[in-house]
């Protein structure tokens, strides 16, 4: 694992947050020792500022051990409500129907816009009659393919109205991805749109949709309805099909009106597919009740979330991120916060800032693939900006690197903002590991520590705690309210991947360390998953879609630092008979690893290798290619293990041959 990191430098709290909803280490030791010992009456409390059609009967059962059977987890067992409700409606009543719940910013800086609750409350019905017009009921599914416009939050909003399952496929991906998530899931609709552009770059996700239906149907699921946005100046080709079908074309007529279907508790609200070291996505399963509760806590206290204020998460809702802190955190709160549709560099490189002084933002939220890349342009395309308003500054998707850190601390926050570099994963639901903006001084790299509820643990190889200074496996022994209840269909997988390692604990998949003065650091994954700008990809998925290519025998996948995506993807490949190490064969494999998972997924780097260093029972050593990938050849330890261990002396004779 990495090294022990520099401790030294820490930061205090700002002035600004003295009055945080969270301001002192003795309030959040109160806090979380209440959390953790008397779990049902803290997150009940807070459960009980929602509407409930029916209370719940129990607070929390559970079970952690494989060993004493099924692995369950259940929050507010017996309990009936409605996610879009809490969001939308709860507002309305207490008089907020005119304030700003969204700030739409699009890809164009002349493109932009708002809605009220009362108009988001409006769209949502309308949407919610529309998918109950064409068979889309409690627990149905529907796959969402689009950009990042307002309807992609309101076809959220409208499924939970309905009690349907959503799930979100980020834009990213390919025809290949979308027709293998829509399959698993069993989509009852999709919605996508006309398409999409990225800066100057045109997407037609309609094309990739529609060659992702047909793929579907190969494996052997009809997606029944098609649901078109004409978005852009690029009108929609349309299919001569019944079941493609635009939204313009219904929703005008829908009614505004539409009641909710209250739900229970455990009610399945969304799926979201997240790579696995196995190579197939899994379908996380987020359920309604604990989840409604943890975003808005999370999103209340790591913000730092005040009346009035108004919040920027620049993710996308393909990723977790967009779900809990765009679609459901901030309306749960009833604040007002921005959809943005463009990118950081488009069409200058001061597009953030921009936004962040014409919306006067107050919280801002981006992944550190961007910071860094921001970073490089200097200061200047900054400060000409007035980012006077801002409070809280996020950092999520992977750990920043401390030089991001603190260019973001000083120029960006003007040095006198919170920092919250967030840790936690689509499976968590929420941030478990993070700073409280008011609490204790923040240490650059650092995500501090838990989140109220979450006992999260460092264990050593064989599965004991680590007390004090240490290092080894993130694991967490009980559960908080956002966390998943399984992988769709599942349940067998969800118990394997996540509670096999460690009788007993929920175990992340990533490793990190506490310091002398209880600050927690991530060292990055301890299984076969790259993060690559924040993105969690499967080494499995790349390698599949490289072996598709009759020229390649077998190849590995590892990820490598990168300056500005934090993690680069670093292939090495081994050819078939007859083939050589050609700039066209390079450019053939990562055009088809684009096709097959998705232009984020692409290799930097395609290094040829006579054989791949395995153990005996042939498992690949990727410890030993990042080793050899970065020429570090003097720490590669004990490769006596290998089945032959000549592979290695080989692969050091090629990495030193420049391409």
């Amino acid at each position: 694992m990495a090294t022990r990191p520099n401790k030294s430098l820490t930061y205090p709290v700002p002035a600004a947050m003295a009055k945080a909803h969270c301001n002192s280490v003795e309030q959040y030791d109160e806090m979380m020792k209440e959390s953790l010992e008397n779990p049902g009456k803290f997150w009940g409390g807070i459960a009980s500022e929602f509407k409930w059609n029916k209370k719940w009967d129990t607070d929390l059962s559970y079970n952690f051990h494989r060993s004493k059977g099924k692995v369950e987890i259940k929050w507010f067992e017996g309990g009936e409500t409605n996610v879009c409700y809490n969001a939308i409606d709860r507002h309305i009543e207490a008089g907020k129907g005119d304030k700003i719940a969204f700030y739409w910013e699009g890809n164009e800086p002349t493109a932009d816009g708002s809605m009220t609750y009362q108009q988001l409350h409006d769209r949502v019905c309308q949407m919610s009659n529309v998918l109950k017009s064409c068979g889309v009921t409690k627990g149905k599914v529907v796959a969402l393919y689009m950009p990042m416009i307002l309807e992609l939050p309101i076809a959220m909003l409208a499924c939970a109205r309905v009690g349907a399952l959503h799930t979100v496929i980020f834009g990213g991906f390919s025809s290949k991805s979308l027709s293998d998530r829509m399959f698993d899931a069993k989509a009852d609709l999709l919605i996508t749109a006309s398409g999409v552009y990225r800066g100057k770059k045109f997407i037609d996700l309609l094309a990739i949709s529609k060659e992702g239906v047909e793929m579907t149907a190969e494996l052997g699921h009809e997606v029944p309805n098609v649901c078109v946005v004409q978005w852009t100046d690029v009108k929609a080709d349309m299919p001569e099909q019944d079941s493609y079908w635009l939204l313009e074309d219904k929703i005008a007529s829908a009614s505004t009106e539409c009641e909710v279907e209250w739900v229970d508790a455990e009610h399945p609200l969304f799926l979201l597919y997240t790579s696995g070291s196995t190579g197939t996505p899994k379908g996380v399963v987020h359920t309604t009740g604990g989840y409604m509760v943890y975003a808005y806590t999370t999103f209340k206290y790591v913000f730092d979330y005040q009346e009035n204020d108004v919040f920027w998460c620049t993710a996308d809702c393909g990723w977790i991120t967009g779900h809990s802190y765009i679609t459901y955190g901030p309306l749960f709160a009833g604040s007002t916060s921005i959809v943005f549709e463009g990118i950081p560099t488009y069409p200058d490189v001061g597009r953030f800032w921009e936004v962040c002084e014409k919306y006067k933002v107050t919280q801002f939220y981006t992944a550190p693939t961007a910071i860094r890349a921001l970073k490089r342009y200097g200061d200047e395309a900054v400060l000409k900006y007035d980012l006077s308003s801002l409070r809280v500054l996020g950092s999520v998707g992977e750990p920043i690197n401390p030089e991001a850190w603190e260019w973001y601390y000083r120029v960006v926050g003007q040095e006198k903002c919170a920092i919250v570099d967030t840790y936690w994963q689509t499976e968590t639901g929420g941030h478990v590991l993070t700073p409280l903006p008011g609490v204790k001084p923040t240490k650059p790299g650092s995500c501090s520590g838990p989140f109220f509820g979450v006992d999260m643990n460092i264990l050593d190889n064989e599965g004991k705690a680590v007390e004090g200074p240490g290092e080894g496996f993130l694991a967490i022994s009980r559960p908080w309210p956002g966390m998943m209840r399984t992988v769709f269909n599942n349940h067998e997988r969800f118990e394997a991947t996540y509670f096999s390692q460690f009788d007993g604990f929920y175990c992340t998949g990533d490793g990190g360390i506490r310091d002398e003065d209880g600050y927690m650091w991530i060292t990055g994954r301890v299984d076969d998953v790259m993060c690559i700008s924040g993105h969690r990809i499967g080494t499995a998925e790349v390698e599949a879609a490289m072996g598709k290519h009759e020229g390649i025998a077998e190849s590995a996948a590892i990820q490598i630092p990168h300056d500005i995506k934090g993690n680069s993807i670093y292939t090495f490949v081994v050819l078939r008979p007859g083939y050589e190490m050609t700039k066209e064969l390079k450019k053939e494999l990562v055009q088809i690893v684009r096709a097959e998972v998705g232009a984020f997924a692409a290799p930097d780097k395609i290094k040829e290798a006579e054989g791949l260093p395995k153990t005996r029972s042939g498992k690949i050593m990727r410890r030993i290619l990042r080793k050899i990938a970065t020429k570090d050849f003097d720490t590669l330890g004990d490769t006596s293990t290998l089945a032959d261990s000549s592979v290695v002396d080989q692969l050091i004779k090629n990495a030193n041959i420049e391409d």
